[in-house]
This record gives C-alpha cells, sequence and structure tokens, in this order.
C-alpha cells in the first residue's frame, strides 16, 4: 500500500503565543478528526508554526477559528526548507540477546531470527534465522529488527535447573 503524500503548510501566529496556537490547533485536529500528521514550532523562530496535513483543506481547517493564528501562507513548504529546524530524536531500542525478532528491512525481510550477539556502539545485531537447516550469523541493523518474543529470566532458569537435573 501506497503511502498518502503530505505536504508543509506554515501558518503565521502572533508573535509569542506559538505554545497557545499550538493547543489550540492540536485540539482541533483531535475534535474534527482531520488528516493533520505533525505540528510542529521550531525553536528559536516566532511568528511561524508548521502544519503537515495531508492537503491545504486539512491544514486550513485545523487553523480555522484559532485565536492568534494569522493565516497559512499561500505557498507550500518543501521538507528541506525546514529540515535544518528538525531534530533527530535518538530513541533507545530495547533489544537483547536470545530475543527472537522479525527482520522487517533488507532480503531477509519478515523472517524470524534469534538474536545471538549485539553491539550497541554500532548499532548492530547477530542473527541466525529460525528457519535455516543451517545456522548462520547475519549482521543487521537495530532498526531493521522488532522483538516479538522474549524469553523470560525466570524461564531460562528453570530451564538452567532442568538441564542439571538430567
Amino acid at each position: 500500500m501506497e503511502e498518502p503524500k503530505t505536504h508543509i503548510f506554515a501558518l503565521r501566529t502572533t508573535a509569542n503565543r506559538e505554545d497557545q496556537v499550538m493547543d489550540f490547533l492540536t485540539s482541533n485536529v483531535k475534535k474534527k478528526g482531520l488528516d493533520v500528521y505533525a505540528v510542529i514550532r521550531p525553536h528559536g523562530m516566532r511568528g511561524y508554526i508548521f502544519l503537515e496535513a495531508e492537503n491545504r483543506i486539512a491544514a486550513e481547517q485545523a487553523a480555522f477559528n484559532v485565536p492568534y493564528a494569522r493565516g497559512i501562507l499561500p505557498k507550500e513548504i518543501e521538507y528541506r526548507e525546514i529540515e535544518h529546524m528538525l531534530e533527530q530524536v535518538k530513541r533507545d531500542i530495547d533489544i537483547r540477546k536470545n530475543d527472537i525478532v522479525e527482520i522487517i528491512a533488507g532480503p531477509f525481510k519478515r523472517e524470524q531470527a534469534k538474536i545471538t550477539r549485539l553491539d550497541k556502539a554500532k548499532e548492530e545485531c547477530v542473527v541466525e534465522l529460525l528457519e535455516a537447516a543451517v545456522p548462520i550469523p547475519i549482521t543487521v541493523k537495530l532498526d531493521a529488527v522488532k522483538v516479538i518474543r522474549r524469553d523470560s529470566e525466570e524461564e531460562e532458569k528453570k530451564e538452567e535447573g532442568e538441564a542439571q537435573t538430567l
């Protein structure tokens, strides 16, 4: 399924009222169920808020009757024009050794595998495919896997206990 193309619009606001306008906008979007995907207030830029929406109509409806909103600029904004204002947020991924994961990108997409080694500094992990006849270690990026099952520590201890009784 193809992702819908989004558009970015600039909304002029009264200077120093950007936070209030953002609150009204997000409230409007939720109430009306509009196709507005993000509302961005760039740090240090006064008098403007950016809206990522499916189309101009959705953006205009979100800003309709909002106090301190001065209207959407006629020209659409290109992503590259505001890219430098956005901050990449690093998310901490909770992946551990022995987790069962699904590979969500690359040539082994949709395959299930077991994590055998982690290198968080390089953001990589070594996995072995579960369906493979011969276990071959494959190095993949951490963002290319999704944890689908985790054996709890209790189960591991129980298995160790059973191995000792044999």
